[in-house]
């Protein structure tokens, strides 16, 4: 594969069995295209050290609202870790280095800072996909609580899931149990992927945009919105014949999106008879 080093470690680290793979060093591998220089030990040894603080500040009896309570505490009181709520779409917001060295983030790798101190306190948690708002959840059995790490590490019930779904949608919207299922490893990544995308989008940086997709077709290579992505990016890129290819793809595996008129008009545009 005539990818560069990162790519390629980003690659043998997520084909292997989805439990096996380690999401803090998938999320670094991320980071070291845009930091070709970055140190993936130097961050996960601060993990190790954080987690190694809450260790010794947790109490004798450890319920898990009570680990909940401590690590709350230490992120977000005694280190200040807080959600970007004044430029949601720094790409640094989804490079996992950065999150760690400003403390600063947004939903999804403010989870993985989250998630990676509770595996190493012999805590595990998973991570939620709820539409617009990433949370997480103990993996504890019947135990119904999520926890945001966005705002605080609020813990949340599932009547508080449902109010922050319509505050978000700003309607009123059901809460589906689907909502809440737990993501595989590849799923996590490729939301994170997804983050940085836009985030490059909104800074119209199309080729780091392209690389982000890339990275995501090689979690899910046959995922069509993907396929769709990469083709407009390669249009607006000029790479005409890419682009040709990666739409009608698009096309053939979802023939009846909402966008396929769109779709069809661009390939007349570029001489495909699709």
């Amino acid at each position: 594969m005539d990818f560069p080093p990162a790519r390629q470690y980003f690659y043998q680290e997520t084909h292997q069995p989805d439990e096996q793979i380690d999401l803090a060093k998938a999320a670094l591998y991320i980071a070291q295209e845009e930091y070709p220089h970055l140190e993936l030990e130097e961050y996960l040894n601060a993990l190790d050290t954080m987690a190694a603080e809450v260790q010794e500040q947790l109490p004798s009896e450890r319920y898990p609202l009570r680990i909940v309570q401590t690590v709350n505490h230490y992120l977000y009181d005694d280190l200040g870790f807080t959600g970007n709520t004044s430029n949601y779409y720094d790409p640094r917001n989804s490079f996992f280095n950065d999150v760690i060295e400003r403390r600063t983030g947004i939903p999804i790798t403010l989870s993985l800072v989250y998630l990676e101190i509770t595996k190493r306190i012999d805590f595990p948690m998973s991570g939620v996909g709820m539409p617009g708002h990433f949370l997480i959840r103990p993996n504890v059995q019947q135990m119904e609580i999520f926890v945001d790490p966005f705002n605080r590490g609020e813990i949340l019930f599932l009547e508080d899931c449902q109010e922050k779904l319509s505050q978000i949608y700003g309607q009123p919207v059901t809460l589906q149990s689907s909502f809440l299922d737990v993501m595989s490893h590849r799923q996590f990544l490729a939301r994170m992927l997804t983050n940085l995308k836009f985030a490059h989008l909104q800074k119209e940086q199309l080729t780091k945009a392209l690389a982000a997709v890339e990275r995501i077709l090689l979690l899910f290579p046959e995922l069509p919105t993907e396929l769709r992505d990469r083709g407009l990016i390669y249009y607006q890129l000029g790479y005409w014949n890419a682009a040709v290819n990666d739409l009608q793809v698009y096309l053939e595996k979802v023939p009846y999106a909402s966008d396929a008129t769109v779709i069809r008009r661009l390939l007349n545009q570029l001489g495909s008879n699709f």
